[in-house]
């Protein structure tokens, strides 16, 4: 049963409006289902449209940052808990311990890490939890070929390459991790 969602997402907003508001769209939508949100813990960029979104429409927000990162990618202050640790490896993992699922809308290259880790912990079996992509506007089309030619070339399996759901609309992948959840 699906409880809280981590979502990994980019600090800055990106180029395109659309990005912004899909992260308000997945926050409402999660808090309407009474998941609650684990993030990294920033005001800005897309974290801080989520974060925002999500407090305003009554949602529970547990944000998780190093203290190296407080002062620089601007901790949000209004969250429901904040939680302070000491790296980058502490972050995810305790991130990945209070999340049920995990979800990543666009970001950069620290989206992708976390997301790739994440899936990886999948694929040795140190949890069950499920994870998806929020396609906005083709940003993640060109990741979704490579990712299919790595299966093609031997490198990806087929059936860790299906452990990844994509979706461009909000309620669908949430639909599909709820129904993947153990």
């Amino acid at each position: 049963m699906l409880r809280s969602v981590c979502v990994f997402c980019g600090s800055a907003s990106g180029r395109s409006d659309a990005y912004a508001d899909a992260a308000r769209a997945f926050a409402r939508a999660a808090v309407a289902r009474g998941l609650r949100i684990v993030y990294g813990g920033a005001s800005v960029g897309l974290m801080g449209a989520l974060a925002d979104a999500a407090i305003a429409a009554g949602g529970e927000v547990v944000g998780v940052m190093p203290r190296s990162l407080v002062d620089r990618e601007i901790a949000h202050r209004g969250l429901t808990e904040l939680r302070i640790v000491e790296t980058m490896h502490e972050r995810k993992a305790t991130m990945a311990e209070l999340a049920d699922a995990f979800v990543a809308l666009p970001g950069g290259l620290g989206t992708l890490e976390e997301l790739f880790e994440t899936w990886t912990w999948g694929m040795l079996g140190l949890h069950r939890k499920p994870y998806g992509l929020l396609e906005v506007g083709d940003y993640y089309r060109r990741l979704g070929e490579f990712l299919d030619h790595a299966c093609a070339e031997g490198f990806v399996r087929p059936a860790q390459r299906a452990m990844l759901c994509i979706e461009t609309d909000v309620e669908r992948l949430l639909d599909r991790l709820g129904e993947a959840a153990p």
